[in-house]
């Protein structure tokens, strides 16, 4: 039912720990990926890349190369938009330009891939899947205590995602987000060497959730903010 043959998905962030999850599932689902990068080392370092198509450097808060991106795809069917930015910084300590980097790493990314997706996606005419990726303290606002900017940031990203899934429902567009809360990567667990690392979610348990929501079996579900926690 998540047969991917003959799809050609676009997957921002997927060179990340999370990325690298999802654009494997992906291709083991026999898809085209194409995978955007910012530096040159990150696509030098992928392990799948010489099984994706790999562009850039694409500067994912320039319009014009995310609009490089999309129109050099030809027919899409699904946009996943991982790319994003965390920072725990205390109210007191926190600058304007924190609050604008946060909001471009994360909203103003996903926004822009929006839109230049749902572009795709209508030239298409045959309709397809944007998924985006919010957080945990986006639906629970108290948890983003300490980090009330990454929080606000990602609250945008829950807002734009049920807004657009309303606009581009009769385009046959299904949007929908994951909302993960903290995931079992190794950066994760450096950072914080004494949580309960086994109660996190998986990359790749995360990754079959957004690759349900991106697939032709997800026939229904848009506007969904879905809960990926684990048992965390």
């Amino acid at each position: 039912m998540t047969d991917y043959h003959g799809r050609t998905v676009v997957v921002t962030g997927g060179t990340g720990a999370l990325g690298q999850a999802v654009v494997g599932a992906l291709l083991a689902q026999g898809a085209s990926c194409v995978v955007p990068y910012i530096h040159a080392a990150e696509a030098a370092q992928f392990p799948l890349k010489d099984q994706v198509t790999l562009v850039g450097p694409v500067d994912l808060v320039s319009e014009s190369d995310v609009a490089r991106v999309y129109d050099g795809v030809g027919a899409l069917w699904a946009s996943i938009h991982l790319a994003g930015g965390f920072a725990m910084t205390a109210i007191g300590d926190t600058k304007k330009a924190d609050i604008l980097k946060l909001l471009e790493m994360n909203f103003v990314t996903c926004h822009l891939c929006c839109v230049a997706a749902v572009r795709a996606l209508r030239r298409g005419g045959q309709g397809g899947r944007i998924v985006n990726v919010a957080a945990r303290p986006a639906l629970e606002p108290r948890l983003a205590a300490g980090m009330a900017a990454y929080g606000a940031s990602k609250a945008a990203v829950v807002a734009l995602t049920e807004a657009l899934a309303e606009e581009v429902a009769g385009d046959g567009i299904l949007v929908n987000a994951v909302a993960p809360s903290i995931i079992d990567t190794p950066a994760n667990r450096a950072a914080m060497p004494k949580a309960k690392h086994e109660a996190w979610p998986k990359v790749d348990e995360i990754a079959a959730t957004i690759l349900f929501l991106a697939s032709p079996a997800n026939r229904v579900t848009r506007g969904a903010i879905v809960p990926v926690y684990g048992k965390s």
